[in-house]
């Protein structure tokens, strides 16, 4: 029963050897105690769950909440003690039936009909930063000259957002997301974005425009406010994602480069390489978040209405009840349900377009330079434990 479960004191984020393994007491927990009481940094005591199929059961639980109101961050995070009412606009924070609302318009959006239609557009970034990359000759970061530009592209371009605010809404993005900033920087961050976006959104009031952001604002469905919100949302999202898996998966697959040899000779092996790395690397290493919304009963636990509860996709991506060896990188692996992109209704919505972003960009980077390998020694390569999503900072490389 719960009264004889192990009390965790925060979440584990430290790291072992490997830099693509999660904190190796996760193994440990999932193992021994998936289900377990954690202290959270504001001194609550709640729950981390760590197998795989206890944390999708929760996610897709019904009793499961996301109102910002009960949340509490797994992380000492600067904001993470503010809890003020949830912003308008900000679905991610919302239970049904307001979730609802805002989902149902975005998913048409993000859907795999319409996604397709972008990959045109994705080639010819991602052909175009090649070019120029391999053109300034190596070494080169990969992070600067090829991660992070397209990964700024693709969303921009999706939601209507220049491309020359990149430099507005990354400074946001690292403020907001590194666990060290003060309260005082990361809401600067956040509120840089929403001005932002909020800009934006009055700008396309008076020229209509045919893009996520344009449509939405035609559509009259929303308000301005929650407007600028559904976009930074979207916008934070979407760019740091893509650009840490970019990042992160190209660094495991030169670090075992049979996998990467083999995606050279066989770019076929795209889709199967993103969802191993997606399962592999699960680059929200701080997980889901969510709150007991009423009294309930899981797996031989009482969980009592307001209980904070975190999910470690991390862990729960490296069940062995979820594939054989799940701590080998193999792209030929028949893909597996793994959690990268969460589970239930608030499953990632914007997951389709990341599926093909990063498709693209390990298929023609494996294409084009098969002979791409580290600039420097794999321990010199600076990962980023200390940011919400995690990655690399550079990725020296040569060919």
């Amino acid at each position: 029963m719960s009264e004889t479960v192990r009390v965790v004191e925060g979440l584990p984020m430290t790291r072992g050897t490997c830099p693509f393994d999660p904190a190796p007491e996760l193994a440990e927990l999932r193992r021994e105690q998936p289900v377990a009481r954690m202290e959270f940094p504001d001194g609550h005591l709640g729950w981390l769950v760590t197998g795989h199929d206890q944390v999708r059961r929760l996610l897709a639980d019904k009793g499961m909440s996301s109102r910002g109101d009960l949340l509490r961050s797994p992380i000492p995070l600067p904001m993470a003690g503010d809890r003020t009412e949830v912003a308008p606009g900000m679905f991610t924070a919302m239970d049904p039936p307001d979730h609802t609302r805002f989902r149902r318009r975005l998913t048409a959006w993000f859907s795999a009909r319409r996604t397709r239609t972008l990959e045109p557009r994705l080639v010819e970034h991602v052909e175009r930063h090649l070019d120029d990359m391999i053109e300034a000759g190596g070494p080169a970061d990969l992070v600067g000259a090829f991660a992070e530009p397209v990964a700024a592209l693709a969303i921009c371009e999706l939601l209507g957002v220049p491309v020359d605010q990149r430099e507005v809404f990354v400074r946001g993005i690292k403020a907001l997301f590194t666990v060290h900033s003060s309260a005082a920087e990361a809401i600067a961050g956040w509120q840089e974005i929403g001005g932002l976006l909020a800009d934006l959104v009055r700008a396309k009031r008076v020229e209509p425009a045919d893009d996520l952001l344009g449509t939405l604002v035609t559509d009259g469905e929303f308000t301005d406010e929650e407007l600028a919100t559904v976009g930074s949302v979207l916008l934070v999202a979407g760019y740091d994602t893509s650009r840490n898996m970019i990042g992160l998966g190209t660094f495991a697959l030169l670090e075992h480069p049979g996998q990467y040899a083999a995606l050279a000779a066989d770019p076929g092996l795209g889709t199967n390489a993103v969802e191993e790395l997606l399962r592999y690397l699960t680059i929200v290493h701080a997980g889901s978040i969510r709150a007991a919304g009423t009294d309930l009963e899981f797996d031989g636990h009482r969980l009592t209405a307001g209980d904070a509860v975190s999910l470690s996709l991390a862990a729960a991506n490296r069940d062995p009840a979820l594939c054989d060896d799940p701590d080998r990188l193999d792209i030929t692996r028949t893909p597996v349900p793994h959690l990268a992109f969460g589970h239930g209704i608030h499953q990632c919505v914007g997951q389709q377009l990341a599926r093909l972003e990063l498709r693209i960009a390990f298929e023609s980077l494996a294409r084009r330079l098969p002979g791409l390998r580290l600039a420097v020694p794999a321990d010199q390569v600076r990962t980023s434990p200390e940011m919400i999503i995690y990655g690399v900072h550079e990725l020296p490389v040569t060919w």
